[in-house]
């Protein structure tokens, strides 16, 4: 790492991929919002709505998936992080992919979904090769995972070519939930443990148990009988039940003892949107009438998703480019955005004005938290470590 002397972009797989999904999520729910309204024109290739939905988890989410998988591997397994023209080559895989969905009309279905998918798969072939070359098993799932979303991508990609269908944005959903749960519930209480520790306060937080097994375990459970019984009562059951877990599991972190800190209570804020996302999504099914369903998603992905990885963003851009671990003004109006923004998109179905009206104006708030974030921290992303 000392010896690379390339633009500091790409001296760490962070740099492209979070600068490049903040600039997606700044920009593409405003535009789906504008568009639904009439206030612009669309003339994609799939209908404004299957090319949101497709963008904010293979495009956007799957960007700072990437991002922190990639900063991660390094400490997994102790070998040298990607830099230079390999990270270059795949970052410029995924932005191809956002090139041909933006234009899919004009190279054509199969074009668009081998430029789109191919980079998801590389991904996932260089996080096995770091994980086998390392012997890092307990990282894994984590290779799964990428490996279904990248599934789930392609499924998409064929549905769309054949008439559309919900299964392959479903299945990316389902996946980024269990990966959350994952990640979160190993970051979350980490984190929290150290800060305390540092604060000189006896930590008390629970250790990974049983409880933590079966919270993930329910989960998985519940999001594929989602995938594949979405309308069953047992499906709904499932889901609250494993909402109910990760409830639990998120108090035994005891968040509330470290309200001094936001860089630390924003990881706590966002797995209550996980958990409060699935018990929403297990209520759509029980009671579709009552709760749509696109309330639960939006609990799920700009909610929870847009949260948490806001937390991660924020956190490991201030570390890993030499700044100090301290949340500034501009980070407390990024993290009051996207909380405020998700709220508003999942009570935008019974707020009392227009539905176009309730989402272009949440889009417009959730949307801020993450051009600012490209503002303030794009800076520190394309500048050398301080």
């Amino acid at each position: 790492m000392r010896q690379y002397r390339g633009p500091a972009l790409f001296s760490f797989g962070f740099r492209p991929f979070f600068l490049g999904g903040s600039i997606i999520a700044a920009v593409l729910p405003l535009v789906t919002a504008l568009a639904l309204a009439g206030g612009i024109p669309w003339n994609g290739g799939v209908n404004i709505i299957a090319w949101h939905g497709h963008e904010m988890i293979y495009g956007f989410i799957a960007a700072i998936a990437a991002g922190f998988i990639l900063t991660a591997v390094p400490n997994w397994t102790g070998r040298l992080p990607m830099t230079g023209a390999r990270l270059g080559f795949l970052a410029g895989l995924w932005l191809a992919g956002r090139l041909a969905m933006l234009v899919s009309d004009m190279p054509g279905g199969v074009a668009v979904a081998l430029i789109d998918a191919s980079f998801l798969f590389a991904l996932d072939l260089f996080l096995w090769r770091e994980v086998l070359a390392g012997k890092n098993w307990r990282n894994a799932p984590v290779c799964i995972l990428i490996l279904l979303l990248a599934v789930g991508n392609a499924v998409w990609h064929v549905q769309m070519i054949n008439g559309g269908g919900v299964l392959g944005l479903h299945f990316g959903i389902a996946v980024m939930a269990v990966m959350l749960a994952l990640i979160g519930g190993r970051v979350t209480p980490s984190f929290t443990r150290n800060w305390l520790a540092k604060a000189g306060r006896e930590a008390g937080i629970a250790p990974f148990a049983m409880l933590d097994k079966l919270a993930v375990g329910a989960l998985v459970i519940g999001v594929v009988l989602w995938l594949f019984m979405p309308e069953n009562a047992a499906t709904g059951f499932a889901l609250l039940g494993a909402g109910a877990l990760h409830f639990i599991r998120l108090l035994r972190w005891r968040g509330w003892r470290c309200a001094a800190e936001p860089l630390v209570v924003i990881l706590h804020m966002g797995y209550f949107w996980l958990a409060f996302g699935i018990v929403l999504l297990g209520i759509s099914v029980l009671a579709p009438a009552t709760l749509p369903a696109t309330a639960a998603l939006h609990a799920l992905t700009a909610g929870a998703m847009g949260v948490m990885t806001l937390a991660v963003m924020t956190r490991a851009t201030l570390g890993h480019t030499g700044r100090a671990l301290s949340a500034d003004a501009p980070t407390l109006v990024i993290y009051g955005l996207v909380n405020l923004g998700a709220a508003l998109r999942v009570a935008a179905p019974f707020l009392p004005m227009p539905y176009t009206s309730a989402i272009t104006v949440s889009s417009l708030i959730w949307s801020g938290a993450f051009a600012l974030f490209a503002a303030v921290y794009g800076r520190y992303l394309l500048a050398p470590r301080s």
